[in-house]
This record gives C-alpha cells, sequence and structure tokens, in this order.
C-alpha cells in the first residue's frame, strides 16, 4: 500500500484549494471553526488599540457599533482559503519577513517533489524555463469597520485609506471587489454593482462579475460562483447602458419612476430597489471605462445626495486609474501565457513528428485550452494541388469543459455531416482567408440544417487556412463557441492564426515524415529486387534467338493433362514462345521476336528459387490458359488484346514472390506491407514488377501499340494478375455463377467479359487440380512444402505457433485439406466453366478422379488415426485429449461450402492463419495445385490464392492460430 508523507499531501491541497475548500465545506464541523477562529485571533496593535477597531474580518460592525457576524458558510469559506494557497490569496502587511520566507521556502520544497516525481522531458524543462517570476502584487483590505471609524473620525485619512487600498491590486477581479465596497463604504449604498467595457467599439458590452455586492460581505465570491453569475447590459441599454454611453451621472430617487429602469432583477430576487446613484469611471484619456452603480443609501428612503456625487467623483478617477492598470496587466499576462502556449505547441510538434493523428490531436488539445473553445477541428485537403477543395481526414476534439451535463470524455468524435461538408471550411480552403463568425445564424454561408441533424449548437465559428512551408494551403483548423459564451475577439483570431502557423508546420513535417518513410520502402524493395533479380545476359538471348521451337505436338503444350515435370527451365522458355506464335499475337502486334526472347529470359529470371511459387508454376499457368484457349475455342471470342494480356498475366502472376503470404509479410512489417499495405500486397506487387520489366530497355514487347492501346493492354494486365487474388474471386464468383446458371452470359457485354477473364484467370492459376493424379499430388506437397517453410519461420523468427496448414507437424491432416478446398473452390468454378464451354469437360472429370484419390487418403488416415490418437491421448493425459477431440469437431462443423466472405485467398493476404487450416484450405493451396495462389500461397500467396486453404468457416482459434489471422 502507498505512503504518503504529510509534506506530500500539503504540497497537493496547496496545489488544489478548491478541492480543500469543497471538502471542508461538506465535513467541517462548528467545533473546528471556533478552534480555528481562536487560535487565529490577530494580535493587539497599539495603534489599533487607539482607534477601538477590531482587526478580526470576520467579526465587523456596522457604524451604529453594532457587531454583525459572518455566516457559519463565509466562515468555513475563509478557513478553508486559511489553508490554500490561491490566486486570489491576500497578506498582511504586518506579517513579519521571516514569515513570509517559512511560506516562500514551503512553496520552493512544493515545486521541487513535483519537478523531482516528473521525467526529465523537454517539456518540463521548457515548462521550467517559461516560468513567469512576476508576481501578481495583492494586499489585503483593511478591516471594514476600520474604514467606517476613519469615516466618521478622519475623512482625509479616510479617503487616502480608500485610495491605497486599491492602487496596488493588479488582479482584476479582486480590485473590482475592493472597489464596490469602498464604494458602499462612502456613499452608505446598501449594494453596489460595477460593470466594466469589454469588446471593440463597434460592438461593446457592458459586464459585471460582481453584481449587487452587499456592504456587509467580509468574503469575496468564489471564481466558480463569478462565472457563473455574470451579467451582460448592451451599450446603451437600461440606466448602466445610458451612462456607459453619454457618460453621465445618474441620481435617481425612485427608480420605478424610471422608464430607463427594468424590475427584472427586483422581480427574481425579491429585494426592492428604491434610490439609485449610478456614476461612469473613466480613463486617463477621459474615454468609459466602466459604471459604477450604488443602489439604495442607508438609511433605507433616503435618497443619494450631491455631496454623495461630489466624494464619488473624486474616487472614481482614481479607480480608473487602478483598473486601466490592472487591464494592462492581465493583457500582459495573456500575452505572455500566449507565447508560453505557443512555444510548448513548438514543443509538441518537434517531439511527435512521426504520427499524423498523434500530432493534430496534440494541436487540437492545445487549442482547446489555449482559445478556451468547445470544439476544434481539423480538416486536411486530399490534393493540395487541385483547384477542387476534397477533404481526404478529418479530425475532431470536444473540449471536457462543455461537457458538464453529458457522459461524454475527451475523445475524438466522429466526423459530423456538418464537418465533412462544412462549406466555411470550403470557402477558407478556396480563398485562403479566414472566416470569424460571431452568430451563424446571421451568416448565409452556414448551413442551419446540418447543424442541426449533428445534434449540437453552434453559436461562433473561427475558421483559419492551415499553410506548409511554400505556402500552400494543405488543410484548414476552425474552433467552435467560446466556453464562456462570447464571440471570438480580433485578438483570439490572431493568436489562432500564430498558432496554425506552426501547427501547419508540424502537419506539413509528418504528412513529408510519412512520403519519406514510404519512399524509404518503395526503394528498400527496388534495392532487393535489383539484388536478387538482374535482366538476361545477350548471350542467352541470341542461344533463345537461333533455338529451333518445336511444335506444339512435340511439347504436348495442347493437352488438357499436360505434364509440365517432363520440361526443363529451358525448355519451358521454347514451349512459351511457341505458344505466343500459335497465337498469332506475335504477328498481330509486331513483336520484335528479339525483345520477346529477352522479356521471356528475364521474367523467369525474375521468379525466385521457392517450392511451389516459381518460374514453372508460372509456366504451368500460362499453358493452362494456352489449352482453354485454343483447345476450348475461347479464342473465337476472345479479342487478340485479351488473349495477350492474359497470357502475359498467366506468366507475371507470381513474379518476384518470396514464399511467404500476404499475412507474414504483414506480421513482420516488411518494406512491401508499408508500400502495398495489407490488402493483396503480393498481387500488386507482381504487377508492379511486370510493369518494370517492361519498362527496362529493350523490354517492351508492346512497344509498337498505339498510346491508347498500350493503356487499354496494360489495364487488361493488370485486371488479370490482380484476378489471381482469391478474395477477389470470392466476391466475383457468385456473379458469374449466377449469369452461367440462369443462360443470361453475353459476350457482348463488357462487364461480363471481364468477368469471365477473371474466372479464366482463377481457373489457369488452380489448374493444377486438374491434371493428372501423380502431377496433381506432386504439385500439392510442393505447396505443402513451402507452406511448411513458412511456419517454420513463424516459430523461429516471430514466436508463434502457425496455422494448421503450415504447421509440418500435422502433415498428415493434407488429404482431409485438400477435400475441402476441391469441394468449397475448385469444383464449382469449373462446373460452370464446362456450362459456358462443354470442350472444359476434362478439366472437370480431373478434378473428380483427384478427389476420389484425396478421398481414398482421407479414409486410410482416419482409420490409423484412432490408434495412434490413443497413445497420444494416454502420454499426453485428459488435457491433450480434449484439445484433440475439439480439433476433430471443429474439422467436421466446417464443410466445403465456402462464402465470399472467406475468401480468403487461403492465408494469402487474408491474414487468418486460424482458419487456414480449413481454408487450409490451406491443403488446397497446398497442394493441389492451387495455382497461382493458392497453389501453395500458404499466406494467400500473394494473391489471395490462398484460397485453396481457404477454409471454409473455420473457427476463430481453430488450430492453434488467432481469430482472423487469416482472414482479409
Amino acid at each position: 500500500m502507498t505512503t504518503f508523507e504529510f509534506s506530500d499531501v500539503e504540497a497537493f491541497m496547496d496545489c488544489n484549494p478548491e478541492l480543500f475548500e469543497k471538502y471542508l465545506l461538506r465535513k467541517g464541523k462548528s467545533d473546528t471553526m471556533n478552534r480555528w477562529l481562536k487560535e487565529h485571533q490577530p494580535p493587539k496593535v497599539p495603534t489599533t488599540e487607539k482607534l477601538g477597531v477590531p482587526k478580526d474580518p470576520f467579526w465587523p460592525t456596522n457604524p451604529d457599533g453594532l457587531k454583525r457576524r459572518s455566516s457559519h458558510m463565509e466562515l468555513r469559506r475563509n478557513f478553508a482559503r486559511s489553508k490554500a494557497t490561491t490566486a486570489y490569496r491576500t497578506y498582511d502587511e504586518q506579517v513579519s519577513q521571516s514569515e513570509h520566507e517559512s511560506h516562500s521556502s514551503m512553496r520552493r520544497r512544493a515545486l521541487l517533489r513535483k519537478a523531482s516525481s516528473l521525467p526529465p522531458t523537454t517539456a518540463h524543462i521548457l515548462s521550467a524555463l517559461l516560468e513567469s517570476s512576476v508576481n501578481v502584487p495583492q494586499y489585503a483590505s483593511s478591516a471594514i469597520d476600520y474604514k467606517y471609524r476613519l469615516k466618521e473620525t478622519n475623512e482625509r485619512e479616510f479617503f487616502l485609506e480608500l485610495v491605497k487600498d486599491i492602487s496596488n491590486d493588479l488582479d482584476l477581479t479582486n480590485l473590482s471587489y475592493k472597489i464596490l465596497i469602498n464604494v458602499c463604504i462612502l456613499v452608505d449604498a446598501d449594494r453596489c454593482s460595477l460593470f466594466l467595457v469589454e469588446g471593440p467599439a463597434h460592438k461593446r458590452i457592458l459586464v459585471s462579475k460582481f453584481f449587487d455586492v452587499h456592504s456587509g460581505n467580509t468574503v469575496r465570491p468564489s471564481s466558480s460562483i463569478l462565472n457563473s453569475n455574470e451579467v451582460l447590459v448592451p451599450w446603451g441599454k437600461g440606466i448602466i447602458g445610458y451612462v456607459a454611453e453619454h457618460g453621465e451621472t445618474v441620481n435617481i430617487s425612485n427608480a420605478y419612476e424610471d422608464h430607463r429602469f427594468s424590475d427584472e432583477i427586483d422581480k427574481l430576487t425579491g429585494y426592492k430597489t428604491q434610490s439609485i446613484l449610478c456614476m461612469p469611471i473613466c480613463n486617463s484619456d477621459g474615454e468609459v471605462i466602466g459604471v459604477v452603480q450604488a443602489i439604495n443609501k442607508n438609511p433605507v428612503g433616503t435618497p443619494f445626495t450631491e455631496d454623495d456625487e461630489k466624494v464619488l467623483q473624486m474616487y472614481l478617477p482614481f479607480c480608473g486609474i487602478s483598473i486601466f492598470n490592472a487591464k494592462l496587466f492581465s493583457e500582459s499576462r495573456k500575452e505572455y501565457e500566449r507565447s508560453r502556449a505557443l512555444l510548448e505547441v513548438v514543443n509538441d510538434l518537434f517531439e511527435e513528428q512521426t504520427d499524423l493523428e498523434k500530432i493534430v490531436r496534440k494541436i487540437m488539445q492545445r487549442a482547446l485550452t489555449l482559445l478556451q473553445c468547445e470544439r476544434c477541428s481539423v480538416l486536411l485537403l486530399e490534393d493540395i494541388h487541385s483547384p477542387v477543395v476534397k477533404f481526404s481526414k478529418t479530425f475532431e476534439l470536444m473540449s471536457p469543459l462543455c461537457n458538464m451535463d453529458r457522459d461524454i470524455s475527451v475523445e475524438k468524435l466522429s466526423c459530423s455531416d456538418w464537418l465533412i461538408n462544412n462549406s466555411i471550411a470550403e470557402l477558407v480552403a478556396s480563398t485562403g482567408l479566414p472566416v470569424n463568425i460571431s452568430d451563424v445564424c446571421q451568416d448565409p454561408r452556414f448551413d442551419a440544417e446540418a447543424d442541426q441533424a449533428s445534434g449540437s449548437h453552434i453559436r461562433s465559428v473561427l475558421c483559419v487556412p492551415i499553410w506548409n512551408r511554400t505556402h500552400q494551403i494543405i488543410g484548414v483548423a476552425q474552433i467552435l463557441n467560446r466556453l464562456d459564451r462570447k464571440t471570438f475577439n480580433d485578438a483570439d483570431q490572431r493568436l489562432f492564426e500564430a498558432f496554425v502557423i506552426f501547427s501547419g508546420l508540424g502537419i506539413n513535417n509528418t504528412m513529408m515524415y510519412n512520403e519519406v518513410k514510404k519512399t524509404w520502402a518503395k526503394q528498400s524493395v527496388a534495392l532487393d529486387m535489383l539484388s536478387y533479380h538482374a535482366t538476361c545476359s545477350k548471350v542467352e538471348v541470341d542461344r533463345l534467338k537461333a533455338a529451333k521451337i518445336p511444335l506444339n505436338t512435340e511439347l504436348g503444350i495442347d493437352e488438357f493433362h499436360f505434364n509440365d515435370f517432363s520440361l526443363d527451365n529451358d525448355a519451358m522458355i521454347t514451349a512459351s514462345l511457341r505458344m505466343f506464335l500459335e497465337l498469332g499475337v506475335v504477328q498481330n502486334f509486331k513483336i520484335d521476336y528479339e525483345v520477346l526472347c529477352r522479356w521471356l529470359l528475364t521474367v523467369r529470371k525474375n521468379y525466385r528459387t521457392v517450392a511451389y511459387h516459381n518460374w514453372r508454376h508460372a509456366f504451368n499457368v500460362s499453358q493452362c490458359m494456352f489449352v482453354m484457349i485454343t483447345t476450348a475455342g475461347f479464342q473465337d471470342v476472345l479479342t487478340d488484346a485479351e488473349t495477350l494480356a492474359l497470357m502475359v498475366g498467366c506468366l507475371c502472376h507470381d513474379l518476384d514472390h518470396r514464399g511467404t503470404n500476404n499475412a507474414f509479410q504483414a506480421k513482420i512489417g516488411s518494406a512491401l506491407a508499408l508500400l502495398y499495405g495489407t490488402s493483396a500486397t503480393l498481387e500488386h506487387h507482381h504487377f508492379n514488377h511486370a510493369v518494370m520489366i517492361l519498362q527496362s530497355e529493350g523490354h517492351n514487347i508492346f512497344a509498337n501499340l498505339c498510346s491508347k492501346e498500350y493503356s487499354s493492354m496494360m489495364q487488361l494486365l493488370k485486371q488479370a494478375i490482380l484476378s489471381t487474388d482469391l478474395t477477389l474471386h470470392f466476391q466475383r464468383r457468385n456473379e458469374f455463377f449466377t449469369c452461367v446458371h440462369s443462360e443470361e452470359f453475353s459476350w457482348t457485354n463488357d462487364g461480363q467479359r471481364e468477368l469471365l477473364r477473371s474466372m479464366l484467370m482463377t481457373a489457369s492459376d488452380l489448374g493444377a487440380v486438374t491434371r493428372p493424379w501423380e502431377i496433381s499430388k506432386q504439385v500439392a506437397e510442393l505447396v505443402t512444402s513451402e507452406f511448411f517453410e513458412q511456419g517454420d519461420r513463424e516459430r523461429a523468427e516471430l514466436k508463434l505457433t502457425p496455422a494448421a496448414i503450415f504447421d509440418r507437424n500435422r502433415k498428415d491432416e493434407l488429404p482431409a485439406l485438400q477435400l475441402e478446398w476441391i469441394d468449397g473452390i475448385c469444383r464449382p468454378l469449373y462446373q460452370a466453366l464446362v456450362k459456358v464451354n462443354r470442350k472444359l469437360q476434362p478439366m472437370v472429370d480431373g478434378i473428380e478422379a483427384n478427389r476420389e484419390k484425396w478421398e481414398e487418403l482421407c479414409s486410410s488416415y482416419q482409420q490409423t488415426r484412432p490408434a495412434s490418437q490413443s497413445n497420444e491421448n494416454t502420454e499426453l493425459g485428459p488435457t491433450a485429449e480434449s484439445r484433440l477431440e475439439t480439433e476433430a469437431t471443429q474439422n467436421e462443423e466446417h464443410s466445403p461450402s465456402p462464402g465470399p466472405s472467406e475468401s480468403l485467398d487461403f492465408g494469402s493476404k487474408t491474414e487468418s492463419d486460424q482458419d487456414l487450416r480449413v481454408s487450409c484450405l490451406a491443403g488446397a493451396r497446398k497442394g493441389i495445385p492451387v495455382p497461382d495462389g493458392s497453389e501453395g500461397d500458404s499466406s494467400e500467396r500473394d494473391h489471395s490464392h490462398t484460397l485453396p486453404l481457404y477454409s471454409v468457416n473455420t473457427p476463430s482459434g481453430s488450430d492453434g492460430m488467432g481469430p482472423g489471422e487469416f482472414r482479409p
């Protein structure tokens, strides 16, 4: 249990006087008060004894000599203030120097204790350096009874005492209270009020924080009461407004007989106003800066006299000087605090320049505190060079001080319709000029309906542009509704504009940092590729160019049951050339033969030597596409450009595959994940790599296309490569199935043609599942091998338990996963394609034959499993047995009928390793030729091929995987 020393508690109470006061008011006892009053009786001073004036401020007497004790509430408050240092605490002028030093020492010790508990950050060092050494001089007023006695015995000393009382006080609130008490004594008024002029010359207003102060008050109201009781009087309205506007004295013996008098206050308070003396307070230039109002001269019913007017006219000039000095000091303090706040903003901006959301949040928090407003929002432009204003990011924060009546904390609020469609923000962003609206209801630019729909009431708006270092507008910042319900003045606007200058630099630096970080990631990827890959040599190109290209029948590439393992790497290159020649694209698009040879060799060289997603897989996918186009007759319906794009897409769809899936890239925070994000990471990389090769010197096989044809070809190529993402396949396959089953497929519909091309790419990518059993099983083993390598890396590098499909300790589950893969993904696709073109029936037949083989292996595994499982349970105990039963139940629950939501690309980019199991379909990917992505891309192979795994409905957590690890 934490213990606190008394000095720590005392220091805390010194810093939180209001808390101590509230506690005392709730818990204080009368006997405690009495003991405190007795112990704090001031020592009698000889001069005071002669005058007969008691020094205890809590036992004042009125001019008639009758003692009037303050209320218990006032006593408790005074007792609390004596125990806590507040901003308005006053000190007896006769306190000894030693006692004063003692209090200072205690304060220094408290500050040192506070500082020592803080970490040595730049913010705390800056705070200490900026600590103001200027304190507000405050002096305690003489006791009221003493002033009354002086008034009766020595008017000259009495007047000087009142002047001295206010001459050295620079705290405007404390000074105002002193003036009111002194005026009450000076003219024998029962109550007084002081109104000070605020606002610009064209919109002045009279504000009073002290209204109807009673002449017998001995304790100044607390700050919380002052803020809640503030009274506003329009310029020129009522008696007070009249006096302020004309600078004339108003002395009324019967207030109700004057048409300028309003009895609303009397009705509210039950107090009867009779006589009024109202006079202006001017500065040295004769300008009215305030109005003082005395009510009901004592004894009651007596009007204020001309002598009262004269004496008040003599005293008020001194009040004007003191008020002017206090205001000047207050403004200097405000400027100091604002300068300090701006320096702290700079410190914040330099401390955090890596996260845009964090820095904007700091900016908004500073703005709310600095300008004391209810809400602050920052809107950043999508394109700073575009003439059309469109915001890409919006942030909004609400002050906790405006949520006293609501259960809302200081959290980032969701963007409201008003914020997103803010026409005022758009105006500022387009013109670069600040907008300060004091009353939005009177401004036609404000959308009142949107404000009403948002549920918040906006009164005033201050909106300024945010500039970067090159003086370009990058966004806007706006604040809404001052907490004191006043409008934003010129000082607020200047401060906010200065504040936003620094904020703009910070935001711009953060955005530049993100761009640099992205550029670094891009460079890192490029350097990584260049370090591993290189273009082919001239010798290789010359050799291939001179080589004799075998016919289709010799290579066997025109058969559905083609065995690509029969060809070596060089033979696959010549076979690829033969396919391009047979399709006629070389002649139709005037492709330079040497460029085609160089391009094919470089593409091969840009495939890594991973177990499955390598050059052999790319060739296998392209051969599958070739046989569907030629043997099945799709060449009659596809255009030459579509045919070329599909063939190039097949050869390039897995370029630079690293043997790991998208989820793994995200987990390790690779440069690829930083560059392309976590959605279809590898698929985008494959396409960009293909573009890079095409743009290399001597590799552009599309060089003879016109600009429009080239652009169209690149779009077709991108669609082809990205369509190997199983996530995209699941999103669109239902649409394809519907078209096919309803016999509504139209070759003239561009959208349906694109859909067919996507299905053909996926069918080619998964084509290994249609090969003869020996070939299909060998491909499945290659996929599994690649997955296991990723699982080993996850266990060794990331200290994670891999999903079932990546766990080589669970390799016996491959047959079951392959069945799920076939039934959930492969079979429905090929059956639908057969309805489009019956010449594809051999592919369906191949799937059915392979499925029977996998089913036999699965049955064999299930027969041998009970015995081994029994042995394991005996060794592992009930806990292991329970786990195995749970997994078996989960596998039964996940039937092979995947839905679009599971389009997981089997581990591919989706990242849910857990489902993997089913999705393992991993297996699917794994072996089954999950062709291109599905094939063994455990991780969704870069594509979402990982579909294979696509484990149908694997529950979260199954196979030791965390929820959503492989889910897109």
